[in-house]
């Protein structure tokens, strides 16, 4: 078995799914508190870019993996209309549950399931969109969760990527500073879990940025991948088009 990242730390593939499972069943009942907080409020734009980006009509499939809450599912649903589908997935069952109940709340009922993005149990060719949002980077084997993804998309098919990328350089100290001084303590005062949240700024620092990931998605056979970088590259989203 393989060497893996869990954050800074190093560890065996095998042991990376159940510490991060840890991780998201303790900030899930305040995962969409933290959430406004830890970015002002910016999630929400960000989200509302990739949504606009996605650009669905009425009657296509949707497939969104690490749905969590289900802020792109909810939205997604609302553009593909009773005529279409909307999957919503999650490998942890907390976040999924949580997701679930919102969107219930809501008078929204979704196909909600639990999966590993690794290993996606659905037909080859199924879905016009497939979705990751803040997922990608908590995954063991990024290639094979960029090749299943590539998979279950029909041709023409596009596959959105909205993850924490590199910020710009000259914004790099502010952001470190930000990330590992003043997270934790806002995780620890909200979401009594500090630990956490640390663990999230350090996968930040350890996934692939801009240029990397661009070529993962092409490597996992998209024919093409746009990159749009939001607030200064705090966050990018990437686009990749089956052929």
């Amino acid at each position: 078995m393989s060497d893996t990242h869990f954050g800074f730390q190093t560890l065996d593939e095998a042991q990376k799914a159940s510490r991060v499972r840890g991780v998201f069943d303790s900030v899930a009942p305040k995962y969409d508190v933290m959430n406004d907080l830890m970015s002002m409020g910016l999630h929400r734009a960000w989200k509302a870019y990739t949504v606009a980006v996605a650009n669905l009509r009425p009657g296509q499939a949707v497939l969104d993996i690490a749905g969590g809450t289900g802020d792109l599912a909810r939205a997604f649903a609302r553009k593909v209309g009773p005529t279409g589908t909307v999957v919503h997935t999650d490998i942890n069952e907390a976040m999924l549950r949580q997701g679930r109940d919102r969107l219930i709340d809501e008078g929204l009922v979704l196909p909600t399931l639990l999966c590993d993005g690794e290993k996606l149990p659905f037909a080859t060719a199924s879905f016009d969109l497939v979705s990751v949002a803040f997922g990608l980077r908590n995954m063991t084997r990024k290639e094979a969760a960029l090749a299943e993804m590539m998979r279950v998309l029909k041709p023409g098919g596009r596959l959105l990527v909205l993850e924490f990328s590199k910020v710009a350089e000259p914004l790099q100290k502010v952001y470190d500073w930000y990330s590992f001084k003043v997270l934790p303590r806002i995780g620890q005062l909200v979401a009594h879990d500090g630990d956490s949240y640390r663990y999230l700024a350090e996968s930040i620092r350890m996934h692939p940025g801009q240029a990397q990931l661009k070529a993962m998605m092409r490597d996992a056979g998209f024919g093409h991948v746009d990159v749009h970088n939001l607030s200064a590259g705090v966050v990018a989203l990437h686009v990749g088009i089956k052929c």
